[in-house]
């Protein structure tokens, strides 16, 4: 059975900057649920527009090609799917209007009529998103549904990886950038087998056999440094191939200590070469799914230290780590991405009695029904009404972003990510001094 094994180093952790992992965590995290959402909408025909923009598209181009696409729409039969369609266009040029430029990203709208509750009750709907990555096409389509496909393959790992595959008898050097793999290098080792010629004594042919691997060790971390030192932003250096070959040679100084504090995984194999390689493809997503795993764990790991420890240094629980929020205490804010809160804003209509309150997103019906049967506790008016909600996770990740703090959503996939939703609440903080 192949076996995996991931590590995760200092200097290599170091290598994820606050501003990425803000990027990566947060952004990622509030894509992906917008994307989920989108994904379920349906419209009655081919009444949504999906429209992708990418970088340097001029804005007037863009609007020219949609005042194109209505003029062709008014030659749709049906006067319903004829309107809507109409209707989402001029909804999107009008979204294009308030904006001066493309982002260096590209931008994507989406726009449509979406049933709100059976035939008839349609309503509009526009989304703008900016992409975490270029766009690379320019689309336009209509279609009974938002073409969000583009989008979720942006939000796939992307990042760069170098393969260095090896055993007694050769080396391949290799690149996996998402799905993109490029073979750079194969070499041979000159390594003889482990069976001696015969008349030759076992100790005079154990040395020379010894000789000829160190000499195949050092070309191998040369050709690595050649392949993989200068590769910008490389995240992590995979080395697999069958047998004990690649765990000696990771053991030993022959690989540039750059890239050997960026090693994230050492994997058997069943094959060598470019086979091997491939091997190391099909389980990448299992490495990388491991690497985030550590991740959250150790974001995690360090928040229970210093409730462990009593430092002062932690806090948890809504109300306390807003407080530290407010105080511009909190050093890295850790939410889980389970978290299915709203906070609400109730206020009287006759009088200046507010409240603010966090409630589960399940509950807001019951919420509401029982609102409207409840007196106002200041005039005793039943004039109680929410006039503001907004996701926690939104409302918190604003808060600490004012305060300047680090932000990370993490997952329950890990056994710390069960802990943090189940013994804490989902909501958690580090600290940067004692409250």
């Amino acid at each position: 059975m192949s076996k995996v094994t991931v590590k995760l180093n200092r200097t290599w952790k170091s290598h994820l900057t606050k501003s990425r992992r803000k990027r990566t965590s947060l952004e990622r995290f509030r894509l992906k649920k917008a994307l989920e959402t989108l994904a379920k909408k349906e419209g009655r025909g081919t009444e949504l527009v999906s429209l992708y923009i990418p970088p340097g598209k001029r804005i007037s181009e863009v609007i020219n090609q949609l005042r194109q696409e209505h003029g062709t729409a008014a030659n749709i039969k049906s006067d319903t799917t004829r309107t809507n369609v109409q209707d989402a266009i001029t909804k999107t040029r009008q979204r294009l209007r308030l904006i001066r430029k493309v982002p260096e990203n590209g931008l994507v709208i989406f726009s449509g009529a979406i049933p709100q509750n059976g035939p008839g009750s349609e309503r509009n709907e526009t989304y703008v998103l900016t992409p975490p990555e270029p766009v690379t096409i320019n689309l336009y389509r209509c279609d009974s549904r938002f073409h969000t496909e583009h989008l979720q393959e942006m939000l796939k790992e992307k990042d760069t990886y170098g393969i260095l595959v090896m055993d007694s008898s050769e080396a391949t050097f290799a690149l996996l950038q998402g799905r993109r793999l490029t073979l750079a290098k194969d070499i041979t080792s000159g390594v003889p087998g482990k069976m001696r010629a015969g008349g030759q004594s076992a100790q005079r042919f154990t040395r020379q056999r010894e000789a000829k691997v160190l000499d195949f060790f050092s070309r191998v971390g040369k050709h690595a440094t050649e392949v993989f030192l200068e590769v910008p932003g490389l995240k992590g250096l995979i080395i697999a191939g069958p047998g004990p070959m690649k765990y000696d040679f990771e053991k030993r100084d022959y690989l540039h200590y750059q890239l050997k504090d960026k090693i994230v995984a050492i994997i058997d194999t069943a094959y060598v070469g470019r086979q091997g390689v491939k091997e190391v493809v099909g389980k990448a997503p299992e490495i990388m799914r491991k690497i985030r795993y550590i991740e959250e764990g150790k974001l995690v790991q360090d928040f229970l230290y210093e409730v462990g420890h009593d430092t002062g240094l932690a806090a948890y629980g809504e109300v306390e780590v807003r407080r530290a929020l407010r105080m511009g205490a909190v050093n890295v804010l850790l939410l889980s991405e389970t978290l299915d809160t709203i906070r609400v804003t109730v206020e009287c209509g006759s009088c200046e009695y507010h409240v603010v309150e966090s409630i589960k997103r399940t509950d807001l019906l019951g919420f509401e029904e029982n609102l409207s049967k409840t007196q106002c506790s200041k005039c005793n008016s039943s004039s109680l009404a929410i006039t503001k909600s907004e996701d926690v996770v939104d409302e918190l990740a604003e808060a600490a972003m004012q305060a300047n703090a680090d932000i990370e959503m993490v997952s329950v996939d890990t056994e710390e990510g069960q802990m943090l939703k189940n013994a804490f609440g989902g909501i958690a903080a580090t600290l940067r001094f004692k409250l």
